[in-house]
C-alpha cells in the first residue's frame, strides 16, 4: 500500500493498448477490450480475472447487453457476442471495414455499431435478425455513445444525435466548437443531453432534465492546464457521467489527467494523480461508487508515452455535489473553480 493506492499483480500483463473499459449493469464486473485481441472480464470485488477470451484481431470497443452477455467490435470488421458464463463466443455479423464503436440499447434491444465503412448498423438482439443500416455517413465515426433511445456520434467537428425509433434524420446536428475536431461524446444516463470533448481540451455540455425546469448549456476548458497564459492542446479522450449524483462527471485526457466535475455548479471537485499513460477510457460502476480508469497509449500521437497499460479502480467517497443549479443557460466559454480535494482510494490492475 502506498498512500491511497494498492496494486494487484496479474499473471499476464496487457499485450497492447486498452481500447475500452465498461462496468457491468448490475455488478462490479469490469469488461476490458484491448488491442492485444483479448476481451477480459474482471471481478473487481474478488480481484479475480473471470474470463479472458482471445480473438483473431484487435478489439477496438466493447459493451454489455446484461451481466451475462457482452459484445466487442474488432479491426477485422466482426461483431462478436460473448457468453460470460460459459465463455462461448459467436459472430453477430460484420462491417465491410474495421468495426470501431459499439453500444447496446436496453429500450430497443438493439446493438448499435459503427465502422470504417462509414455505416451505422443496428442489430436486433431480441429477434436475432440481421443488421439494418441506420445511416450511410460521409466519413468515419470518431466517437459514439448509446443511451436509452439515443445514439450520439462525433464525425470530424460535428456531432449528431439519432433516435433509434425514428432514424431517417438526426434529431440534432451541430458543431460543438466551431470547427474544432471532436474526440469523444458521452450520453447522459439520467437526462436528455450529452457532453462532447475536443482535441484542444474543451468540453461542451448540453443537459435537459425531465422536470423541464433545469437546462445546462456551456463550454469550458478543462484539459489541458494553463501555463504562462498559454493553453496546451491536449485531447479530452473520454467523459463518464456518475449514476450516483446527477450532474457529476469525469474527464480524462491524453496527458494522463482525470478530473471530476459538477455540471450544475461548474466546479472542479477532484483532480486525481497523474497516470503513467494517456487516459484511454473511463467507466463508473452501476452505483457510482467506483471509477475505472484505463491508463494506456491510444495511438493518437507519435510522442505518446508507451508504458505498460494498467487499470486503476478508484473508490470515490464523500463527494457532496449538492443540487443542480437552475440558473445555468449560457453558450459562452467559462472558467471553473479550483479543485476541492476529496478522499479517493484506488486499486491498480
Amino acid at each position: 500500500m502506498k498512500g491511497n493506492w494498492s496494486e494487484l499483480e496479474l499473471e499476464k500483463e496487457f499485450g497492447d493498448a486498452i481500447s475500452r473499459t465498461r462496468f457491468a449493469p448490475h455488478s462490479n464486473n469490469l469488461l476490458i477490450s484491448s488491442w492485444d485481441s483479448n476481451l477480459r472480464l474482471y471481478d473487481v470485488d474478488a480481484s479475480l480475472l473471470r474470463l479472458q477470451a482471445p480473438s483473431q484481431a484487435p478489439l477496438l470497443d466493447c459493451c454489455f447487453q446484461d451481466d451475462a452477455v457482452a459484445f466487442a467490435a474488432a479491426s477485422d470488421g466482426l461483431i462478436r457476442r460473448y457468453d460470460l458464463h460459459s465463455g462461448l463466443v459467436d459472430t453477430v455479423g460484420r462491417h465491410d471495414d474495421m468495426a470501431m464503436f459499439i453500444g447496446y440499447s436496453n429500450e430497443t434491444c438493439q446493438l448499435v455499431t459503427s465502422g470504417f465503412d462509414k455505416k451505422l448498423l443496428l442489430w436486433d438482439m431480441h429477434t436475432k435478425k440481421t443488421s439494418l443500416c441506420l445511416r450511410s455517413l460521409d466519413a468515419e465515426v470518431d466517437s459514439m455513445s448509446v443511451s436509452g433511445f439515443n445514439v450520439t456520434i462525433a464525425i470530424g467537428a460535428s456531432m449528431h444525435v439519432y433516435d433509434l425509433r425514428y432514424f431517417d434524420q438526426p434529431v440534432e446536428s451541430k458543431e460543438a466548437f466551431n470547427g474544432t475536431h471532436l474526440r469523444c461524446v458521452s450520453s447522459i444516463p439520467d437526462a436528455e443531453g450529452f457532453a462532447v470533448g475536443s482535441v484542444d481540451g474543451r468540453v461542451s455540455l448540453q443537459i435537459s432534465y425531465p422536470s423541464g425546469s433545469d437546462e445546462i448549456r456551456y463550454i469550458f476548458r478543462c484539459h489541458p492546464k494553463s501555463k504562462d497564459g498559454r493553453h496546451y492542446l491536449v485531447s479530452v479522450n473520454d467523459i463518464a457521467f456518475s449514476p450516483l449524483v446527477s450532474g457529476a462527471f469525469a474527464t480524462g485526457d491524453n496527458e494522463g489527467y482525470v478530473t471530476i466535475w459538477d455540471a450544475g455548479s461548474r466546479r472542479r471537485l477532484v483532480e486525481l494523480p497523474r497516470y503513467p499513460n494517456s487516459v484511454a477510457s473511463l467507466s463508473y460502476n452501476h452505483t457510482g461508487q467506483l471509477l475505472a480508469v484505463a491508463s494506456s497509449h491510444t495511438y493518437q500521437e507519435a510522442k505518446e508515452i508507451e508504458k505498460p497499460p494498467r487499470i486503476f479502480i478508484h473508490r470515490v467517497d464523500s463527494i457532496d455535489i449538492g443540487s443542480i443549479s437552475a440558473n445555468l443557460c449560457t453558450s459562452s466559454e467559462t472558467q471553473v473553480e479550483a479543485p476541492v480535494k476529496k478522499k479517493i482510494d484506488a486499486i491498480v490492475f
